[in-house]
């Protein structure tokens, strides 16, 4: 009787929940939108792979700043035209999940412009918010 109720608990949650694999590959496809969004110039369609709260978190370098519009104005700022903005890539990517509804990737970031390449390393923290993945805080040195 428990091996029967083991094997039923496991056929139900096979059933019920998505592989992590296609979870997985639903964030790279939000992560290949940003970088197509990025290399277009299109600073809002980046942004759109974040969750647009104020609880949105990003932490670098020496500081820690919230706000998913806060974040969009710093990078107008920063980059303001697309030749400044260059073209972005992310590889050595690696998302581990912690529940059906988060996860966790970690992978390298390289930014090619003009006058200078730049790469780094990045942790973001997935949230599953209403049947789509957005990046809730954001990692990057």
């Amino acid at each position: 009787m428990i091996r029967v109720l083991a094997f039923l608990t496991c056929v139900i949650c096979s059933c019920t929940f998505p592989t992590a694999k296609s979870e997985s590959e639903e964030i790279i496809k939000v992560m290949q939108g940003q970088a197509a969004a990025w290399n277009k110039g299109n600073l809002e369609g980046y942004m759109s792979g974040y969750w647009m709260s104020d609880s949105l978190v990003f932490t670098g370098g020496k500081s820690t700043s919230y706000s998913w519009q806060a974040a969009l104005d710093r990078y107008k700022k920063s980059y303001p035209t697309a030749e400044k903005m260059g073209k972005l890539e992310f590889s050595d990517i690696e998302t581990k999940f912690t529940s059906k509804n988060s996860a966790y990737t970690v992978g390298q970031w390289s930014l090619s412009k003009s006058d200078d390449d730049v790469s780094g390393r990045f942790t973001l923290v997935w949230k599953k918010i209403n049947g789509s993945w957005f990046i809730v805080a954001d990692h990057s040195s």
